[in-house]
């Protein structure tokens, strides 16, 4: 009797450490990316994304799941995955832009949001304030105020001084750029240009919007910046070189696919820090306890062949601001 008892001990003492590894695995943190694009689009953002995971001990496939959703450019699937991903229980979900993070918000009041690069989320109702942001959404903001747009167009102005009608591109799913246009139109009066508004929710509405530049004879396109408008920047590209429209861009990738000249804060720099937020979410920080953080890095790139070939001459003391002049 004793023999048997001392059996079932030892086999249950045995058993503790399995028990113990199967619990511990049961707990490993589930990270939930919700992609707007593809996974191939920009794909150094992510590589930067996980680079600072793996700077934290948080390496993916060993004490980490990162569960990915993309929408391909359909924003009407956002959603429907960020659904999905509340459905998974992930322990936090990460988002870039501001479609991507207002889809999570809606599928969750619980689950930690960190956003990344979402242009003024004060004055869109995503959060109520960056010091004390409440709710369960912090992260990185993708802007230090409405300012930037105006220092767009200023550049632009700079860069062809002789313009007077400049086109402004926006996406009216996009609820940063009613607010932008609105700063536009202040800067434009000081800086003596006439704006013409044009609209596009995808690709398939470009051709259109291009079509009402051509025929309101506009010398300069500003594109603002969104991530449909991103996902297709060599579209955007060629359309304005068809168009021989001098065009500034929110994003370094525009200007390395032929576009003039970008302006904005860096989205390496907004992927790296985001991991930040993330880690201390999973220690237990409330999202509500994070202060959201302000880009702190921006670029200017001007594109000097493209500007060539459209017969434009940028200004020396231009150039000599540039954070990269691509020859």
């Amino acid at each position: 009797m004793r023999r048997r008892k001392f059996i079932l001990l030892t086999g249950s003492v045995a058993l503790c450490p399995f028990a113990a590894r199967a619990q511990q695995v049961s707990k490993v943190p589930r990270i939930g990316y919700l992609g707007v694009t593809s996974p191939f689009d920009r794909p150094l953002l992510l590589d930067a994304f996980r680079q600072g995971l793996r700077e934290r001990g948080l390496i993916e496939g060993q004490n980490i799941v990162i569960d990915y959703r993309f929408a391909e450019g359909r924003l009407d699937r956002l959603p429907d995955l960020a659904a999905e991903l509340v459905r998974l229980n992930v322990d936090v979900i990460v988002s870039l832009g501001t479609q991507g993070v207002t889809a999570a918000k809606n599928a969750t009041k619980s689950i930690p949001i960190v956003m990344i690069g979402v242009r003024d989320p004060v004055g869109i109702g995503l959060i109520a304030s960056l010091a004390r942001p409440g709710g369960n959404i912090t992260g990185v903001s993708g802007s230090a105020g409405l300012e930037i747009v105006t220092k767009q167009l200023e550049l632009l102005k700079e860069t062809v001084p002789k313009i007077q009608r400049v086109a402004i591109l926006s996406n009216p799913a996009n609820a940063y750029h009613q607010l932008a246009i609105k700063e536009l139109n202040v800067a434009a009066l000081s800086l003596g240009v006439q704006l013409q508004l044009l609209e596009a929710r995808g690709p398939n509405e470009f051709d259109g919007a291009f079509a009402a530049m051509a025929e309101e004879r506009v010398e300069a396109l500003l594109v603002l910046s969104d991530v449909i408008f991103n996902d297709h920047r060599a579209r955007l590209v060629d359309l304005a070189a068809m168009n021989r429209l001098p065009t500034a861009y929110g994003i370094r990738e525009s200007v390395e696919a032929g576009g003039v000249m970008s302006y904005g804060p860096s989205f390496l720099d907004f992927f790296r820090r985001s991991t930040a937020y993330v880690d201390k979410i999973l220690k237990g920080v409330k999202p509500t306890d994070l202060p959201v953080e302000q880009p702190t890095k921006f670029e200017l790139i001007i594109n000097l062949r493209t500007a060539r070939t459209l017969g434009i001459e940028i200004p020396p003391t231009l150039l000599s601001r540039a954070d990269e002049v691509i020859e």
